[in-house]
């Protein structure tokens, strides 16, 4: 019965066809490896490092139809604000009732948070589930924010693709239980947590990644006052024009605490740690490691050194998890908690969610992110980078 309300539940959000032929099980003509820097759509290494594919492109019998294309409708027009006070519309629920929803945003709800050139911008997982694609234009760079609710993991992107920015959209197939995103540039097909393309014209080609940060609206919004915050459709525009949602509502509750992986509950034999435990993924020099958030936060913090690269992990006590690199010019930094819950190297201050040095000699600087990926499940990262190795 409870897996049952729980499909029920996703069929809601336009995931229908569950149970058709087709497996994202880890064994397969998939080879799975790592590498120390991502190519971009051209070719060119960019940014840090990320699990990549070979053995493209993936068969159809790999992918899982979970929906039509656009059934989960991506925001192609994004509208922000300072919060969403006052926002107010109808909404039809799955019975066919038409109920009036008031949209509220919670200091403790999660939100995927960008600082680029000054515009900072925060896109709550409350609208993320419902549309898991948000193509915007940050800093005159075209992005594409992604998040897959299935995994869990947080992707944002550049949008070129083929020399052309690229709008995305969410193709209904899922390839190890991980959004499938299409262009409609090529009509290629992308895999979110690697952002390469495995079928289409465009097979093999990489698109650059961009580091964003998750963490919760009153984190983000301490640590960036003057943040915009995505608001819901109908404010937002979506690839079918005008759509409500009732983002007051989880489409996916009880899924991360539930033993379920994915639509079909894909089988996941890797039990170094719970599959729905939250992990961020480092890949560096041909190493790939893998951080709990239960170990980091037990310990503190986390300094280590992955393929060359010294990194420093950390989590708060509301969830965010981060990896920094410790190099700062041509220093690298030996970190220890502080006090106050910052962490503290080189006589100055440094706050958790940016990275930013408050005080002391570095004031001002700002640490470099040791990946572009914010924290996913164990079991998604491990699908993606099977050779990974775990801290502790």
């Amino acid at each position: 019965m409870e897996r049952r309300r729980y499909l029920e539940r996703l069929a809601a959000t336009g995931l229908a066809g569950v149970g058709l032929a087709g497996s994202v099980g880890l064994a397969g003509c998939i080879q799975l490896g790592a590498q120390e820097a991502g190519r971009s759509a051209g070719g060119t290494p960019t940014g840090p490092g990320r699990p990549s594919a070979t053995d493209l492109p993936v068969p159809e019998s790999e992918l899982v139809r979970g929906a039509l294309q656009d059934a989960i409708p991506a925001i192609t027009e994004p509208a922000f604000g300072a919060d969403w006070e006052g926002i107010r519309f109808e909404a039809r629920t799955e019975f066919g009732e038409i109920l009036p929803i008031e949209p509220r945003l919670h200091p403790k709800d999660e939100v995927i948070g960008l600082a680029i050139d000054g515009v900072v911008r925060a896109y709550p997982l409350r609208v993320m589930r419902w549309h898991e694609i948000v193509n915007d234009v940050v800093a005159g760079d075209p992005l594409a924010v992604t998040f897959c609710p299935l995994c869990g993991s947080s992707v944002v992107a550049e949008r070129d693709v083929a020399g052309e920015t690229a709008t995305f959209g969410v193709s209904g197939w899922l390839w190890h239980s991980d959004l499938v995103m299409y262009d409609d540039v090529t009509e290629s097909l992308w895999s979110q947590v690697i952002a390469t393309a495995i079928r289409g014209p465009r097979t093999g080609d990489e698109l650059a990644l961009r580091p964003a940060t998750r963490t919760t609206w009153a984190q983000w919004r301490t640590e960036h006052p003057d943040t915009e915050v995505l608001l819901p459709a109908p404010e937002s525009l979506t690839v079918k024009g005008a759509v409500t949602r009732d983002v007051n509502r989880d489409p996916y509750a009880g899924y991360e605490y539930s033993a379920a992986i994915g639509l079909e509950n894909t089988d996941f034999d890797d039990d170094r740690l719970h599959p729905k435990a939250l992990v961020i993924g480092v890949v560096a020099g041909g190493v790939t490691r893998a951080y709990p958030f239960s170990r980091v936060k037990r310990q503190g913090l986390v300094q280590d050194t992955v393929g060359g690269l010294p990194v420093v992990v950390a989590a708060t006590e509301d969830g965010t998890l981060v990896a920094y690199d410790r190099r700062v010019g041509a220093e690298t930094l030996l970190f220890k908690p502080g006090p106050t819950g910052d962490l503290q190297a080189g006589g100055s201050n440094w706050r958790v969610a940016t990275g930013r040095a408050v005080d002391g000699p570095f004031e001002g600087q700002t640490l470099e992110p040791a990946t572009p990926y914010p924290p996913m499940f164990w079991f998604a990262w491990a699908s993606f980078a099977p050779e990974t190795g775990v801290y502790g």
